[in-house]
């Protein structure tokens, strides 16, 4: 028996617990009794829509589930944004699937539901996937309307983005099972097909109330923008149905005709389970992430047993680089090791550390695999590029922008997932967010800043002593650690994957056990966008 082993066990499977717990709440979106009232008018909640119209044999990953996690709490909050979304399979097709929670103010667009729902239409865009709006939502939430409606990436985006995915090909089918108000009733208009249910669905630009204040008509909303009135007077809607089950079973048989898909052609074989046992992976990496670990006993865990194959394996040890598998597919892996390693000039390097010949070294792997058309994976835990004399005079800053440039003009899918730390520019480095990968998950275990908060916090603990100081404030030794130590609780609470997750810096916090599962979904999906732009680096600097 491994005592180690079972104590990281122990705390890494706590911290998904913790998850999980906060995810049960999350399900509930407004709360049982606003569930009731969807009852009560024959309505099933967004998550029930998107179980009955997804195939039961595939998996269903959903996306942006923390979004507005702690937040709004002034308004009442905003569970999963008042959206709930994800990747799964309708008749056998991969797809995007957006449901508006009405349970959550009515499905009323907060800031971060706008911005959720242009990131599901992103990930449409950048793997052509088709796209299933299950619509019921009462437009803008006003008292935030100045933060939602009128820039470039608010609620507008989302309407500019349905004539552009038209234009490229992509399938877009909307399901309008309740209210689809003011500028929201474009949505399902310039999709490809609109469906509506009887009694429930409606679309219009002004509702009753809005119409009788501004010409002083008298009209109800079936009436004014109900199933029948769409169907067979505007000509706006294709379809109507009376429950809600026959307007999806439809959705279905419209999803079972598309035509094949080109693919990128990215390579598979059969799959081959791991070597390692299953759960082996929850067992790796300290408590707290204190300790050095082999970082390739993680990724064996979630390749094909005996697919990983070590590029440069000598050289720039600090960021492990090889081609693997994984459920079949090929992957070119960049991850970074955090055990304590020596150099061939008998340097030690700190793991998580990214050094001058690791940054070469994973610069010129990201381009082999531009070269050979191969989907990157980022593991990251990395606290940043090493500082001093000696890293500076070495030229550590050329040498990162080399990485920093490969992984930006990087033209194949790259998928991240951040196990440990993400600090600085180390996050730049190994595919944060601002460079576009096609998803990036979060283990529980992650910690996205600037740097670590230690660091950090006795930074921001000397300029505030100083500012007091310079004022004329005497300032003991216990005023100093109280500082450091208010500073340090609010530091850490923003470095938590729930606070990346809440603001969607992350796609989805997962099981650690779920990371060979949603990086061979996020390949599929790719694998649906043959077009690929040609890879160019621009200036290295030499």
């Amino acid at each position: 028996m491994d005592l180690q082993f079972n104590k990281n066990e122990d705390a890494l499977k706590l911290a998904w617990s913790r998850t999980k717990k906060h995810l049960e709440k999350i399900y509930e979106g407004g709360g049982k009794k606003a569930a009731a009232k969807q009852k009560e008018r024959n309505k099933l909640t967004a998550r029930e829509r998107i179980a009955y119209l997804c195939d039961t044999d595939k998996p269903f990953i959903e996306l942006g589930a923390f979004a507005g996690f702690e937040m709004y709490e002034e308004q009442g909050g905003c569970p999963a944004g008042g959206t709930v979304s994800g990747i799964g399979y309708v008749s056998g097709r991969q797809c995007i699937i957006v449901a508006n929670d009405q349970t959550v103010k009515a499905g009323a667009w907060f800031p971060i539901t706008g911005k959720k729902n242009l990131r599901m239409q992103e990930i449409s865009m950048e793997n052509k996937l088709p796209i299933i709006y299950l619509v019921d939502s009462a437009g803008v939430f006003l008292p935030m309307q100045d933060e939602i409606f009128p820039d470039k990436e608010h609620f507008g985006r989302v309407f500019r983005n349905n004539a552009r995915m038209s234009a490229m090909g992509i399938t877009q089918i909307a399901a309008v099972m309740g209210a689809c108000v003011a500028g929201g009733a474009y949505l399902p208009i310039m999709s490809d097909e609109t469906l509506m249910v009887e009694g429930n669905g409606s679309i219009f630009l002004a509702g009753p109330y809005l119409v009788k204040a501004a010409i002083g008509e008298d009209i109800d909303a079936e009436t004014l923008g109900g199933a029948e009135t769409h169907n067979a007077l505007s000509g706006i809607a294709d379809y109507k149905f009376k429950t809600e089950e026959e307007c999806l079973d439809q959705v279905k048989k419209i999803m079972s005709k598309l035509g094949a898909p080109k693919t990128a052609g990215f390579d598979r074989i059969k799959s081959i389970a791991p070597k390692p046992p299953a759960g082996e992976i929850y067992g790796i990496m300290s408590e707290g992430n204190t300790k050095p670990y082999d970082m390739v006993k993680i990724i064996e865990c979630i390749t094909d047993a005996d697919s990983f194959d070590q590029f440069k394996e000598e050289y720039g040890k600090t960021i492990i680089c090889g081609y693997g598998r994984i459920d079949g597919w090929v992957v070119g892996i960049v991850a970074n090791q955090r055990l304590i390693v020596k150099s061939k000039k008998g340097e030690m390097q700190l793991g998580g550390v990214i050094y001058n010949d690791s940054a070469d070294k994973a610069a010129r792997f990201i381009m082999n695999c531009n070269q050979k058309k191969i989907p990157l994976v980022f593991l990251q835990d990395v606290t940043g590029f090493m500082v001093g004399s000696r890293s500076e005079h070495s030229g550590i800053i050329k040498d990162g922008a080399k990485l920093v440039n490969a992984v930006a003009n990087s033209v194949v899918p790259k998928i991240t997932i951040i196990i440990g730390n993400s600090y600085g520019a180390g996050n730049y480095a190994m595919c944060g967010k601002a460079y576009d990968p096609r998803f990036i998950y979060a283990w529980p275990t992650a910690k996205i800043a600037v740097m670590g908060g230690e660091q950090a916090a006795k930074t921001l603990m000397q300029i505030q002593v100083a500012a007091l100081k310079s004022k004329g404030q005497e300032i003991t030794a216990e005023d100093e650690q109280k500082i450091l130590n208010e500073i340090i609780d609010r530091y850490n609470s923003q470095t938590t994957p729930y606070y990346a997750a809440a603001r969607l810096w992350v796609d989805e916090i997962i099981d650690p056990a779920a990371t060979r599962q949603v990086i061979a979904e996020g390949i599929a999906a790719a694998n649906q966008n043959e077009e690929m732009a040609e890879f160019k680096t621009g200036v290295f600097q030499v």
